[in-house]
């Protein structure tokens, strides 16, 4: 492989998948690329593809990015794709749900605490794909899909020849917490197939400088998918840009 940082930087989108409540097809998804509106902020799908014992496991984000997973990858590359999972705040709620239920002096579920670490979902997909291979979990705040996108870039460093699933996703936070951070409300999951080589749109990442990302009404993944179906030559996201190669 090619030392030349530009080259490393540079990366294939062979296929993307996302949901949203009411946004469950790819032709659904591509009005609302046309037609943009804040995303909705409660609901999951049932994720019916996955065995029984291991849905009553899943949180309602463990759903959406499973979901958004599989349409993503396919069934040929599921057990064979290393993953990166990106969620700014994972299963949150879950946890806040359980300290509750600590102040109020009930007893916890171990299943439940098992599932609000952040690699939750990385850990029931590799269950439920029968997937071995190597597996990030992140998180960072507002520029978890930048973030994210960067590690797949990683992984593809390490391992050029082998794709790489990224998935971002996040639902509506409990209460307590909503108001303390600045960003919209939404159940989504947003699912990318990156490689070095293939058909799809090749695309050069940037660090460009530090300058803020306004607050959008809508994730940043899911701005990025906007972008990917439009004709403009380059997106940013504050100190991130990404330019058709």
């Amino acid at each position: 492989m090619s030392g030349d940082p530009a080259l490393l930087r540079t990366a294939v989108v062979r296929a993307w998948s996302a949901w949203a409540p009411g946004l469950e097809s790819r032709e659904q998804w591509r009005q609302w690329m046309r037609a943009p509106v804040p995303l909705a902020r409660e609901g999951h799908p049932e994720a019916r593809f996955l065995p029984a014992m291991l849905r009553r496991r899943c949180s309602p984000l463990t759903r959406i990015a499973l979901t958004a997973a599989y349409d993503c990858a396919g069934e040929a590359l599921l057990g064979d794709v290393r993953t990166v999972f990106a969620s700014r705040h994972g299963s949150v709620n879950e946890s806040i749900e359980m300290l509750e239920q600590i102040v109020a002096g009930q007893k916890l579920s171990p299943m439940k605490f098992s599932h609000t670490v952040h690699n939750a979902q990385a850990g029931l997909f590799c269950i439920a794909a029968e997937n071995r291979r190597a597996s990030s979990s992140l998180a960072a705040r507002e520029d978890t899909f930048a973030s994210g996108y960067i590690e797949a870039l990683a992984h593809l460093e390490r391992e050029p020849d082998r794709p790489v699933l990224l998935v971002t996703g996040d639902v509506q936070l409990a209460p307590r917490f909503a108001a303390l951070v600045d960003e919209p409300e939404s159940s989504y999951a947003v699912a990318l197939l990156i490689a070095r080589e293939g058909e799809g749109p090749a695309l050069r990442f940037d660090l460009v400088g530090r300058d803020p990302t306004p607050t959008p009404a809508w994730p940043h993944a899911g701005e990025f998918l906007r972008w990917l179906h439009s004709e403009e030559s380059t997106f940013s996201l504050g100190r991130f840009r990404w330019t058709r190669a």
